[in-house]
């Protein structure tokens, strides 16, 4: 599985958690601030995100949103051919 995190910094106020909870170490706390003063969390590589939602889960004000998507959906993207189910009759 391939995941993708989306993080609100302007509702962010860096408590860390979320870097903590990341088991690859794919978000870092950022060095600029948002409008509130406070320095968000921010993905560091979006290709390391297993889509595993520790972050999210952890992360106090929910301002974290993970996308994940399978090997097998994204090869039938790449191909531009949509995969079709057969309903059995």
């Amino acid at each position: 599985m391939a995941g993708k995190i989306i993080i609100d910094a302007e509702r962010c106020k860096g408590c860390g958690l979320c870097v903590t909870a990341c088991p690859k170490n794919d978000i870092v706390i950022s060095n600029r601030s948002n409008k509130a003063g406070y320095f968000p969390a921010q993905p560091v590589n979006k290709n390391d995100c297993t889509g595993c939602a520790m972050c999210a889960i952890i992360c106090p004000d929910a301002v974290i949103e993970v996308f994940c998507e399978s090997k097998a959906r994204r090869g039938a993207e790449q191909k531009g051919k949509p995969k079709l189910i057969k309903e059995k009759a």
